[in-house]
């Protein structure tokens, strides 16, 4: 009985030797597994259904807040006081995003084209597009401050022009017609006698060339032969770098297309992309990291020398000619026209700036712009980007529309793209990323566990039925000793 128990005891050792080599394997093949499993969904391919789908369609609601700064004294300013500016919005829409025209190369590249439309969400939204605001007309005071340097009569013939076809120095027309474009006399004249002039033919609008449109033919790595390269920008309308820009560094196309990035990042990562609409590539960097329904994140911002001109940022000097610190400048991109692009209110800019105009009040949370992404396969989850137009504005002489206007950095608009990953697409996500990597946790050091309480237990078990063994010998041999004594005797 007591062979047998021993045996049985010997049996539960090696069970338990054998669950703590399991789970040790467990734990060095488990990561090795999960990581395979994320180069294998994280590469665009379109055999990677679910991955393919949400990369090619964008299949999460994303949306556009746009916030205009209705003037509220347009006359004053022509008189040379600070504008007073009512933020009214926001207006929200809709953004839809499709990929066209994909094409694979053998060269672990896929070519593409990102339609965008853009549809009004009148229950998100708090006004409607009919509300009329009063902003400054671009029309007229960009083109005022661009043709500056010509000549005193050829300034006059133009500011004729303008009051031919009605264009006075501010506009007061309906949100609708103001974001994707207005029926205008000089507009038909500009694009039938001087094509070019204008962004886009047809109606004028701030936002005319956005709608219906792409955003130019990416060229971006698959990360197939490479998975640290995907989504990686190789050339944008066949170009590897702009043309923009007045220094090597500023010109170049660093980063991804700004919708996912590689995966596997840390702390020390950063997230650059290459925005067609601001018309050069720029970089987030890590803030701290935080958590939603248990998947880990990682925050990204706007780091302050962004938009830091080239003095107080050395590197950016090749954004210049320059102004405060906080402002874009880009006029080079935009047909000359005097637009910068700034963080909204002048959140992280020249305090300078604020002292130009009437109405703003910068705060972190509010215009601050930020990117949450999932670090282990380079998925943002959470994304709300933030920008403001700017129209650089100033008396000209010969323009009688610029009155006595102060040299001011005018804010216009201010918009939000944002987005975030939620229901079915979130659940899959948190399941296979999140759930079935933390149950293989818990089992491998389950195993681990549970195999050395039975080696522990069982070699217990077995010293006690060795000490029961030999303390039965010995009573034995006592016995027996005793035995032969007493029939000696």
């Amino acid at each position: 009985m007591g062979v047998r128990k021993e045996r049985v005891a010997v049996g539960f050792i090696v069970a338990g030797v054998l669950m703590v080599v399991f789970g040790t394997l467990m734990a060095i093949v488990g990561p090795i597994i999960i990581d395979d499993q994320v180069v294998k969904n994280t590469v665009i391919d379109p055999d990677n259904e679910m991955s393919y789908r949400i990369w090619k369609d964008m299949p999460v609601p994303f949306f556009m807040s746009v916030y205009f700064f209705n003037v509220l004294n347009p006359q004053e300013v022509l008189n040379g006081e600070k504008p007073m500016l009512e933020q009214r919005g926001p207006y929200v829409y809709r953004k839809q995003c499709q990929k066209e025209n994909i094409t694979f190369h053998a060269n672990h590249t896929v070519t593409y084209r990102e339609k965008r439309s853009y549809f009004f969400e009148p229950g998100m939204s708090a006004g409607d597009e009919s509300d009329v605001v009063t902003i400054p007309n671009m029309l007229v005071l960009g083109a005022a401050v661009m043709m500056e340097n010509l000549p005193f009569a050829v300034r006059l013939m133009i500011s004729a022009t303008f009051k031919t076809f009605k264009e006075g120095p501010f506009l007061t027309k309906p949100v609708g017609e103001l974001m994707w474009g207005y029926e205008s006399g000089l507009v038909d004249f500009l694009n039938k006698y001087m094509p070019g002039t204008l962004p886009a033919s047809g109606k004028f609008g701030l936002f005319s060339e956005f709608n219906n449109s792409d955003t130019g033919l990416f060229n971006i790595f698959t990360g197939r032969d490479d998975i640290r390269n995907v989504h990686k920008v190789d050339s944008w309308n066949g170009l590897t770098q702009l043309n923009y820009w007045r220094t090597p560094q500023c010109n170049m196309i660093n980063g991804t297309a700004g919708q996912m990035w590689p995966p596997f990042m840390n702390e020390r990562s950063t997230l650059p992309f290459y925005s067609p609409d601001a018309c050069r590539s720029m970089e987030l960097v890590y803030q701290g990291s935080s958590s939603t329904k248990g998947i880990p994140l990682y925050r990204y911002v706007a780091p302050r020398t962004l938009f830091a001109n080239g003095s107080d940022y050395a590197p950016n000097q090749g954004f210049c000619p320059c102004r405060q610190s906080g402002l874009l400048n880009v006029s080079s991109c935009r047909q000359n026209s005097p637009v910068f692009i700034s963080h909204p209110h002048f959140f992280n800019a020249d305090p300078a700036l604020l002292d130009t105009v009437r109405g703003l009040e910068p705060h972190e949370d509010r215009h601050g712009l930020f990117i949450d992404i999932h670090p282990l396969t380079g998925v943002p989850l959470n994304v709300s980007i933030r920008l403001q137009l700017n129209l650089y504005i100033k008396r000209v002489l010969g323009f009688t529309e610029t009155g006595k206007l102060p040299e001011t950095i005018m804010p216009m608009i201010w918009f939000e793209e944002s987005g975030y990953i939620d229901g079915p697409v979130l659940d899959t996500f948190r399941t296979n990323l999140v759930v079935l990597p933390a149950v293989m946790e818990v089992m491998q050091y389950g195993f681990i566990a549970l195999g050395l309480a039975t080696v522990v237990v069982a070699m217990l078990v077995r010293r006690s039925l060795k000490k029961a063994s030999y303390t039965a010998s010995r009573s034995n041999g006592a016995t027996e000793k005793s035995s032969q004594g007493a029939s000696e005797k």
